[in-house]
């Protein structure tokens, strides 16, 4: 089958791997038929994490069940699925309490949760390929209704970003009719902001620096505030009357930027951000990706995977932060209901649709941030 498989910083290739088989009983194999390129992705793909060479990326990926294993009794070949994020097994300690990302079986002994084509998240290929073998499929599988095929670039986004947007406000502890600021406008950013609109919030602040994803935010009846034009925490206070936000939402992570001092990497400036335009007693919800070690990070506290934290200021205020990848399974019947009925369109943020084979090119646009690319998907066998 043809694969997006990693080569070295900032070079994938489309090239032809085995075919994944059924490898346990409890296995299944999908036909993909759309699979995301995703933020997350672009870490192993400038070479910040240790991806091995030759392995092959994705993460968010959505098919039709071609081959099942004989233990598996859900599913059969033709349905439609959207496949999580989270390698789980389901039946684990953590998975038992709904804590799927962080499954104590699907990576290795001492390492709490797996995932598809992800650097340190076990062994399981990705699926920006024709096919891909899932575990534990009757477990790990997401029926879709029959809307399915013509709404896949909506249930696609089922797999990682729009669970994990929504996980963002469910670690601030947002509640209907609070202010909720996000630091972030990339597509995890967009879904944060548009499962508080869904959820009632009455104020929903987007913070970023791309006229485009700005956009985006604002299309959806949120308030954009462009940091590299105004100070975001003076912005946010002036919104909310000198309070504050109730809710904050981190959704940039390790590699965020500071726009004054030529694009270049502060890996604290968010979280500070949100310390200092979060309210007293607020809560933050941390999904951004940090890491615990970045060698290419910007100065010895970030190589060591640390940050300079205002934790004084944290500890004054009285506020909460809850962070950590997102268990997809918790909320992804849910996402699909809501877009089933017509309440949620995470598809707003989709800027192309592409085939296997542009990839290479795919991952060049995203990775620069170019003006119009925030969200790519990709659909094998077209």
């Amino acid at each position: 089958m043809k694969a997006v498989v990693y080569r070295g910083p900032r070079q994938v290739a489309v090239e032809n791997v085995p075919d994944p088989k059924i490898e346990r009983p409890t296995d299944a194999i999908i036909k993909i038929t759309s699979t995301n390129i995703c933020g997350s992705d672009l870490h192993m793909y400038e070479g910040r994490t240790d991806f091995e060479q030759g392995r092959v990326f994705g993460h968010e990926n959505l098919g039709v069940v071609m081959e099942v294993g004989p233990a598996v009794e859900n599913l059969k070949p033709g349905d439609w699925v959207c496949i999580p994020f989270n390698v789980s097994c389901g039946h684990c300690k953590n998975c038992e309490r709904g804590l799927t990302n962080y499954c104590l079986k699907s990576n290795q002994p001492g390492i709490a949760g797996g995932a598809f084509g992800f650097a340190d998240m076990g062994p399981w290929q990705g699926g920006q390929a024709e096919f891909l073998r899932v575990p534990w499929a009757d477990f790990m599988c997401l029926k879709l209704p029959p809307d399915a095929e013509q709404k896949q670039s909506d249930y696609v986004m089922c797999a990682d970003i729009f669970p994990t947007g929504w996980h963002a406000t469910e670690l601030a502890g947002m509640k209907p009719g609070d202010a909720v600021v996000i630091y972030g406008a990339g597509p995890v950013g967009l879904m944060a902001a548009h499962s508080a609109m869904i959820k009632g919030a009455c104020s929903v602040m987007v913070v970023d620096c791309h006229a485009d994803r700005l956009k985006l935010a604002e299309s959806i009846g949120a308030i954009a505030i462009d940091y590299s034009k105004e100070d975001p925490v003076q912005r946010v206070m002036d919104l909310t009357h000198g309070r504050g936000a109730d809710a904050g939402c981190e959704c940039v992570g390790y590699q965020c930027h500071d726009h004054h001092h030529h694009r270049q990497e502060r890996p604290n400036l968010t979280m500070n951000n949100l310390v200092n335009s979060v309210k007293f007693t607020g809560g933050i919800g941390v999904v951004g990706v940090f890491v615990p070690q970045d060698p290419g990070g910007p100065d010895d506290l970030a190589k060591e995977g640390k940050i300079a934290l205002d934790w004084g200021m944290l500890w004054f205020k009285g506020q909460r932060v809850a962070t950590g990848q997102c268990p997809v399974k918790a909320y992804n019947r849910q996402l699909r209901d809501l877009i089933h009925a017509g309440r949620a369109k995470p598809s707003f943020i989709v800027s192309h649709q592409l085939s296997l084979d542009q990839a290479p090119d795919a991952y060049q646009h995203f990775d620069e941030r170019d003006h119009g690319w925030t969200k790519v998907i990709l659909h094998p066998g077209s």
